[in-house]
């Protein structure tokens, strides 16, 4: 078999690459980067948490359809140099590989192995929406190119035989059989597309029927950051279920598009509600309900070890029944994990988490603080008459927003504990629901 391009210093094209194959969209490398440069799906390290999450003893596994799994990716190193990549494969024996993002094809990659003392830099391209180094053996994935190559050499200088780990973080990958097989796949004839409902995060949030019920649809916009946000979303949703987290009820995988399925939320979202019906409309009790609703959601996420990330009264949903429900996982972690701030909403976010990168079920509760907030101000938008970057300044000097008109006190010592600079001295959701759940009981109107 003849061998394609090696990677020895090939100008850079300035081609990007994003196939529109959804087989294509949800393989590669879990790689938390603000800017992530494979423009194919770099599911981030959002991963990890999916296999840290705690059991849920109230999910019978016959309810549910099954957690997507994931596969390690141990010999990815990300966007290394090759200078660097040939430092780390020393020893030079036969056979020591890894995999790293190409530095002269963007959105490529390059396996690295070496041989009879030296290290061949192999181009691993994008050709038909799958991989391939020699343009005969096509690949959906860089696991199913690394194992093969590890069974035969098949052309390469020699069979690879013992990868290099990255140290930290390894990366992971999953393709769409990996949905299929634990039955989330939805078949495009079973939806009926109907009006556009909304702008979401990936694109157009469409009104859809499916099998007699309205649900909503999430249409993927062409953008590989966007699809990487969207398929963590899936994957995480299906790991998760509660009566107050908006429902996944499946995927649709095609050549056209992704298309992400949820239950229909009919009152929209929770800002927008308290904002078009204002005081003469939501009830104290109403309230109440909102953030004991909430706070129900965010508990089990607690429970789950699951970090939102990105609490706020546009990410709660209201049903037809009133009730609401956190949505939006595109941002959620493993608990504790550490990230680059990159475009995080500041005036949601706890100060540890922005100065630092440290996200956690408490840096969930400080955003809880914040929604809080917006519940008894009716929408209102929060530090209105801070400047965008000096709240984080203002709030670690140590102000603090008032209480909205007619806030009860037990709700704002509720804000002011959530908003305490030390993490670990924030209530838990699981404590902050108790108090709810007693204020609700004592809530009239």
């Amino acid at each position: 078999m003849k061998i394609g391009d090696m990677d020895h210093g090939y100008q850079n094209t300035g081609r990007t690459h994003f196939g529109t194959n959804p087989q294509q969209l949800v393989t590669h490398s879990f790689c938390d980067r603000a800017s992530p440069v494979s423009p194919v799906t770099n599911i981030g390290a959002y991963a990890p948490f999916v296999h840290h999450l705690k059991d849920d003893p109230n999910m019978n596994s016959l309810q549910r359809k099954a957690q997507v799994k994931l596969n390690t990716m141990p010999w990815f190193h990300g966007k290394i140099s090759r200078d660097l990549a040939e430092d780390l494969l020393t020893p030079k024996e036969n056979g020591l590989f890894l995999v790293r993002e190409s530095t002269n094809y963007p959105g490529d990659y390059t396996l690295c192995v070496c041989y009879l003392g030296k290290v061949e830099h192999y181009r691993v391209k994008y050709k038909d929406n799958h991989l391939t180094i020699d343009d005969e053996e096509f690949f959906e994935n860089l696991s199913q190119l690394v194992e093969h190559y590890q069974n035969d050499a098949d052309g390469l200088c020699t069979q690879l035989i013992k990868c290099l780990p990255k140290k930290g973080k390894q990366e992971f990958c999953i393709d769409t059989k990996s949905f299929i097989d634990a039955g989330w796949v939805i078949q495009e004839h079973e939806l009926q597309l109907n009006e556009t409902i909304g702008k979401g995060e990936f694109g157009d949030v469409l009104l859809a029927m499916y099998r007699g019920e309205k649900v909503a649809v999430k249409m993927l916009k062409d953008s590989s950051v966007e699809a990487q946000k969207f398929l963590t979303e899936a994957l995480l949703m299906t790991s998760l279920r509660h009566e107050n987290l908006v429902e996944l009820l499946g995927l649709v995988l095609n050549e056209k598009h992704l298309l992400l399925v949820t239950e229909y939320m009919g009152k929209g979202s929770l800002v927008e509600y308290l904002r078009s019906r204002g005081r003469l409309h939501v009830t104290k009790k109403d309230q109440i309900n909102f953030a004991n609703d909430t706070c129900s959601g965010m508990e089990y996420l607690e429970y789950r070890k699951v970090v939102h990330r990105d609490l706020a009264a546009r990410n709660v949903l209201i049903s037809e029944a009133g009730v609401a429900k956190v949505a939006d996982f595109g941002l959620a972690r493993e608990e504790n994990y550490i990230v680059d701030a990159g475009k995080l909403p500041i005036k949601w976010t706890a100060p540890e988490a922005l100065r630092q990168g440290l996200f956690s079920n408490k840096s969930d509760m400080w955003s809880f603080g914040v929604l809080l907030w917006e519940i008894y101000s009716f929408g209102r938008v929060p530090y209105s008459r801070i400047p965008l970057v000096d709240v984080v300044k203002h709030v670690e000097k140590g102000y603090r927003m008032e209480a909205p008109e007619c806030c009860p006190p037990e709700i704002y010592e509720i804000m002011r504990q959530a908003w305490d600079l030390l993490p670990e001295r924030r209530p838990t959701f699981k404590d902050v629901k108790i108090k709810l759940a007693q204020l609700k009981a004592v809530t009239i109107n």
